[in-house]
């Protein structure tokens, strides 16, 4: 399978377990939020198209912030969801559909996407932002990575699941340090169609019990992907794992970065 065959099959997956997404899935930090709208120059009634918003994780909290957000989303069982949470949003909407199809009729003042570029094709994702914003408009971009913190002696020992049950899981994989972690989409900075990036990071730490860590990998498409029964293993597995040498709870760090361009004039 190629790889762009491989990255619309996988982008897809989320979809049907949309109501255990909206539970398991981590909210963003208040002050990586504070960021995006500070570093984008947004304010009450500016425009914001979101790539790929999910059940809303973060729309919920642009939305709150008075912005007029339209969110684009694939899966139409995410849909129906992100639409409950922005209900009490009147100025917020979700449609069904890829970005890189959308017509965007009226230029908007930022794009945004959390955990979602990464999904659009790479030979479309930064034409079709800079195309979808009005000049000196932001392109906003948060990737979100596990690194190494919290209970770091779980996730040493949960290699040996995913060696049992993940043929794809590298020999000797650690997890990385926040420092380890190499800048997000590089590819911005050398965009002719955008001028200044700034990039800031945010790491925070999430206590999971063994159900609840269960229910979030559960969510993610690498997982999704295995065979029923080598994906019931490995999170049995990992469940084992937090009861019975953890005392039943553990804790994930995670590192946000934030990524914003401006398009040019």
């Amino acid at each position: 399978m190629t790889d762009d065959a491989l990255l619309r099959r996988r982008r897809t997956t989320f979809d049907g377990v949309a109501e255990t997404y909206d539970a398991a899935r981590p909210h963003y930090p208040r002050a990586l939020v504070d960021d995006l709208v500070a570093a984008c120059g947004l304010g009450p009634g500016d425009r914001v198209l979101e790539i790929g918003c999910g059940t809303g994780q973060l729309s919920v909290d642009l939305a709150r912030r008075g912005l007029d957000l339209t969110a684009v989303e694939l899966g139409p069982a995410l849909t129906t969801v992100a639409r409950r949470n922005l209900a009490a949003f009147p100025q917020a909407r979700v449609v069904v559909g890829a970005f890189e199809d959308l017509t965007v009729r009226e230029p908007v003042d930022a794009v945004v996407a959390a955990l979602s570029f990464h999904w659009v094709p790479p030979g479309a994702r930064v034409a079709r932002a800079a195309a979808a914003l009005r000049p000196g408009g932001a392109l906003a971009v948060v990737e979100v990575q596990h690194v190494a913190g919290g209970t770091e002696a779980f996730f040493a020992a949960a290699q040996d699941c995913y060696l049992r049950f993940d043929p794809a899981t590298e020999p000797g994989f650690r997890t990385p340090a926040a420092d380890e972690v190499p800048p997000a989409y590089p590819e911005l900075d050398a965009a002719a169609s955008f001028g200044s990036v700034q990039r800031r990071r945010h790491t925070w730490e999430v206590d999971y019990s063994a159900e609840r860590f269960r229910a979030l990998l559960s969510t993610y498409s690498n997982h999704l992907d295995l065979p029923v029964e080598r994906r019931e293993g490995l999170l049995d597995c990992l469940a084992g794992l937090i009861d019975e040498r953890f005392g039943g709870t553990v804790t994930k760090r995670y590192l946000a970065e934030l990524v914003v361009a401006l398009r040019a004039s």
